[in-house]
């Protein structure tokens, strides 16, 4: 089964007992502050799992492109990807335990051909005020597992949420692929690290609110939120060794056997690390990401670079990242269209990220030599010469901690970050940073905030430049932060006449109203969508007067005088083409 197969075959199960098929989400969150990246399936369906309702129904199934950064220092082992694909299917207070517990044992059984002796599953073990997980574990012994096949497990291991300090959250119920190995004792269970064991999916039952004091109390919207991670479940269906070994890999490292003159088994690790980076970052460019200095631009620089220097280790001189692209767009583009209508723009920042890299990176490992001799054999990097070679050579700080780890040496990272914030506050060096606020953060000033973004939009396609499109935002209760593309400042008297017509329209107290419509109608009315590829054929749309229409599924005020006093506190240069305005509402 290939990876399309595997697709297919997954959406289609669930379509046919009653579920919506919806496309992807973007990578980039929509109006989320928590994360730099979609990092899950449910991530853009946090709304609908508080009770808002959603277009397609109670029952949704998709599949998700997610990024995750946390362990790319990882990436070369066997199992550790930046980019990866979730398969899920939701119900928004439809089915529960029973259902979930029935679909997923067909699907397993009957699709994947996975015979019920090679699985295993756990459950919620309880704490005090949370009751045993007995219910999960009786439906998995109406399918014939057996009682040494269920395990149960604490908190650590078997709950979920909340995503914020409150909402909702509840046990889950993890699937398990046994490889038949010897148990490494009398505890090994699927909690075990042995490798005897291999997660496949986890069925996550949101039953429970916990509110500011830690008390839980039973949802009257029940959801099940499932996840089933595609590389792997491609990789154990094919009996393969790694994700690397599956069919979604081999037209890669095809190219890259290709380009090098060397074969994957030569420096499996190399080839492994290109090809996981040089995947997200067609995904992310894909998505509208931008390299930069900061944020997410920074992520994807940090990941074009890394390949870069991989691509030297297999002998790969001069720019060709596109040709590796160039596969992964040919090969994805059938479930994610997205890359072959962005592919232009994908080829163009690839390759001017590449070259721009090839010229500082020489430039930057003379300057590196030069401190390894001046560190007077102390081993230790000082946080002040990695900054510059950060500032003036654009080298990550993971690039520089890789080079002097080769040589023997130590980073003052503690240093290096000091300095880091105090010359730019706003960057984050991190992978997903959190800020106030939250996933199920939709407070009365953040739905104020969230409802201004709209204004804003309008208010700069209005006075600024027809063509501007929204590129990213970032909102928390203080203030939102809105991205768009344009290759210039904005000019003071421009900022001072969208934030008066924006304090018009709220002046004149204009109802916001919430449509679901179709897809079509939606783009005939000149809806403004900001993912466009995210939709499926119903479409909530927010139409506020003759001012604003955008696809959304945030929340929203219900006319525009709740938001208050707008005001633009800053505009200022977010990346290459996009510009940044920070603003609030009193």
């Amino acid at each position: 089964m290939d990876a399309q197969g595997l697709r297919d075959a997954y959406v289609n199960f669930f379509i046919e007992r009653g579920h919506t098929y919806i496309r992807s989400a973007s990578l980039i969150p929509e109006n989320d502050p928590t994360v730099l990246f979609t990092t899950a399936g449910m991530h853009p369906l946090v709304p609908y799992l508080l009770g808002e309702k959603h277009p397609g129904g109670k029952r949704l199934v998709n599949f998700q492109k997610c990024i995750r950064t946390g362990d790319i220092e990882e990436v070369g082992d066997a199992t550790h990807l930046t980019f990866f694909e979730m398969l899920g299917n939701w119900s928004l207070g439809d089915y529960f335990k029973k259902e979930s517990i029935e679909f997923s044992f067909d699907l397993l059984k009957d699709v994947l051909k996975i015979d019920k002796e090679q699985l295993a599953v756990t459950a919620f073990e309880g704490e005090k005020g949370i009751p045993k997980d007995t219910e999960t574990a009786e439906h998995w012994k109406s399918h014939g597992m057996r009682e040494d096949q269920i395990f149960f497990y604490g908190r650590k291991d078997n709950w979920w949420g909340p995503a914020g300090q409150t909402g909702p959250c509840g046990p889950d119920t993890e699937i398990f692929f046994d490889n038949s190995q010897k148990k490494c004792g009398p505890a090994c269970g699927p909690a075990c690290k042995c490798g005897k064991y291999t997660e496949i999916w986890n069925n996550v039952f949101m039953q429970y609110f916990k509110d500011k004091d830690g008390n839980f109390t039973p949802l009257k919207q029940k959801n099940v939120d499932t996840g089933m991670g595609l590389e792997r479940v491609l990789c154990m269906v094919n009996g393969a060794k790694t994700v690397y070994d599956t069919s979604l890999f081999a037209g890669i490292i095809g190219k890259l056997e290709e380009l090098s003159g060397k074969k994957y088994q030569d420096d499996m690790r190399s080839f492994r690390i290109i090809s996981d980076h040089l995947r997200a970052s067609t995904f992310l460019l894909g998505d509208g990401v931008v390299p930069s200095k900061m944020g997410q631009g920074y992520i994807l620089r940090r990941l074009i670079r890394r390949a870069s220097r991989y691509m030297s280790n297999l002998g790969i001189e001069g720019v060709n990242m596109q040709k590796v692209s160039e596969v992964i767009v040919s090969e994805y583009s059938a479930a994610y269209p997205e890359l072959e209508k962005n592919k232009d723009s994908i080829y163009s920042q690839i390759t001017a990220e590449e070259e721009k890299f090839h010229k500082t990176l020489r430039k930057g490992l003379r300057r590196f030599d030069e401190m390894i001799a001046e560190s007077g054999g102390t081993k230790q990097l000082d946080g002040e010469a990695v900054f510059r070679l950060y500032d003036t050579f654009g080298f990550p700080i993971e690039l520089t901690q890789e080079l002097a780890a080769e040589k023997g040496y130590n980073v003052s990272v503690e240093d290096f970050n000091n300095r880091f914030k105090e010359h730019q506050e706003k960057s984050r060096a991190g992978s997903d940073q959190v800020f106030k606020g939250g996933l199920a953060d939709a407070s009365e000033q953040t739905t104020k905030l969230h409802t201004a973004t709209h204004l804003l939009n309008a208010a700069l396609k209005k006075f600024v430049d027809p063509n501007i499109q929204q590129k990213g935002s970032n909102i928390t209760a203080e203030r939102l932060r809105f991205d768009f593309n344009l290759d210039r400042k904005v000019e003071p008297e421009e900022l001072k006449a969208v934030e008066d017509y924006i304090n018009e329209v709220i002046k004149a107290n204009i109802p916001v109203v919430c449509e679901e419509i179709s897809y079509e109608e939606a783009k005939a009315r000149c809806a403004v969508g900001v993912f466009q590829e995210k939709y499926g054929e119903v479409v909530k749309v927010y139409s506020i007067g003759n001012v604003s229409i955008e696809l959304c599924g945030g929340p929203h005020v219900r006319s525009t005088g709740e938001i208050g006093r707008f005001r633009i506190a800053k505009e200022e240069s977010s990346a290459a083409g996009v510009r940044r305005i920070k603003a609030t509402v009193e």
